[in-house]
């Protein structure tokens, strides 16, 4: 499903204008060596099993991160420039890669679109549309208080053998609180 899904993204860049890698070497380089430290401290479950191929989309306005089913991380530019140092965006990422490695995004869908649903479309017995229309609820999906609790936790625990400081994505959420919480409710917060 995650591979479908970053199909559907691909195939959409008016919605998710993914820069390329070949011409923004130096970014992808650091965001996949940051994923590489999180991924090879060891605690990541499904860390042979998922892709986790890393996506830079270019959306400076864009506060937000997600992950498929799968391992497909997608960061928003704007995330990025955001952030004032790399364990906050190394929190975020442990965060989302939680969502995907504890499977709550397969969870999630299955609870918004059935299991049947997402059967038939692995089967390729549904329609593009239901593909884009699942990939759009990806950015915007809402888990449960437990989900987004035990993504933190599990983001502390994949920081703790890095070199990152685990509490990464707390000074994220602190930088946002610092600010007063401006009228329009970034992405991330909105969802998270």
């Amino acid at each position: 499903l995650g591979a479908q899904v970053a199909a559907e993204i691909a195939s959409d860049p008016a919605t998710y204008p993914v820069l390329a890698r070949s011409t923004n070497v130096d970014a992808y380089a650091y965001l996949d060596a940051m994923r590489d430290d999180i991924l090879n401290g060891g605690e990541v479950k499904f860390r042979e099993e998922f892709a986790w191929e890393l996506f830079i989309i270019d959306d400076n306005a864009t506060l937000n991160a997600f992950c498929t089913p799968g391992g497909y991380i997608y960061v928003y530019s704007g995330l990025i420039k955001y952030l004032e140092n790399s364990s906050s965006l190394a929190g975020v990422m442990g965060h989302e890669i939680a969502h995907a490695d504890r499977r709550h995004s397969s969870s999630q869908l299955q609870k918004n679109y059935g299991v049947s649903v997402l059967l038939s479309l692995l089967s390729g017995n549904e329609t593009a549309e239901l593909l884009g229309n699942i990939a759009g609820s990806l950015t915007t999906l809402a888990f449960s208080r437990t989900d987004e609790k035990q993504a933190d936790e599990y983001s502390v625990n994949y920081l703790c053998p890095t070199s990152f400081d685990a509490a990464g994505a707390a000074n994220f959420f602190q930088k946002i609180i610092d600010e007063g919480g401006s009228s329009a409710t970034p992405a991330f917060l909105s969802t998270h």
